[in-house]
């Protein structure tokens, strides 16, 4: 049926059957990385948990988006050597959005092209439908007949490649959906991440103020002795 349709036709079908693939592709590709990065995420959001400090956590989490977020934190209280801590948190707090933003787009990658396969897959069928239909019709008026054989081919091309469009359209809209909820998953524990980051921060920069504060004390201490 595919190699006696209208080449028009054929080129219809080979596009939806090259977008089911990708489809599938996608898929495949995108299922595997999300499921190793929400793993090794869980895996650095213990490890961060399990330390008391930002330093012990740059140790203990290996290099990767948790790390990233470990590493952007430390800079900024390398780069603000006696500056209040308010600054610090709001400035590191803001480093650690765009870290979480970059690494979600990430995640994210190839998903628009399910959303645009899902979205035009049924409409690129349907033109493949109407082409298939007016060859038809052409036919019946060369051959001056309306012979169901004459009819018959042109109708079942037709449907042929609206029914590609279909498998090619379906599969997209739900591997989609289901991409997208992992992608919200995969955030959300960014999101843990980031703020058991910044709870280390904060923690550190109240320890760092009140060992500056007990020395002015001691000194104010012994001098009114």
């Amino acid at each position: 049926m595919f190699l006696g349709a209208d080449p028009v036709v054929q080129g219809v079908m080979t596009l939806l059957a090259i977008a089911s693939v990708a489809t599938w592709t996608i898929l495949l590709v995108r299922s595997v990385a999300l499921s190793v990065a929400k793993r090794r995420m869980r895996q650095a959001i213990s490890e961060i948990r399990a330390v008391t400090s930002l330093s012990a956590a740059g140790v203990a989490v290996p290099p990767g988006a948790a790390g990233a977020l470990i590493a952007a934190a430390e800079e900024e209280i390398a780069r603000s050597p006696g500056l209040p801590a308010e600054g610090i948190r709001e400035r590191a707090q803001a480093a650690l959005g765009r870290i979480e933003a970059a690494e979600a787009k990430r995640a994210a990658a190839q998903t628009g092209i399910l959303a645009t396969i899902g979205s035009t897959g049924p409409f690129v069928g349907l033109f493949g439908t109407v082409w298939g239909i007016m060859h038809s019709f052409i036919g019946i008026a060369e051959s001056h007949t309306t012979n169901l054989a004459v009819v018959a081919p042109g109708i079942a091309e037709a449907l042929l490649a609206t029914g590609i469009g279909l498998v090619a359209a379906i599969p997209a809209v739900v591997i989609y959906n289901a991409l997208t909820r992992a992608v919200a998953s995969y955030r959300a524990l960014l999101g843990d991440a980031a703020t058991l980051v910044l709870c280390h921060l904060s923690r550190d920069l109240d320890v760092r103020a009140v060992g500056a504060h007990r020395p002015r004390q001691a000194s104010l201490h012994v001098a009114a002795e």
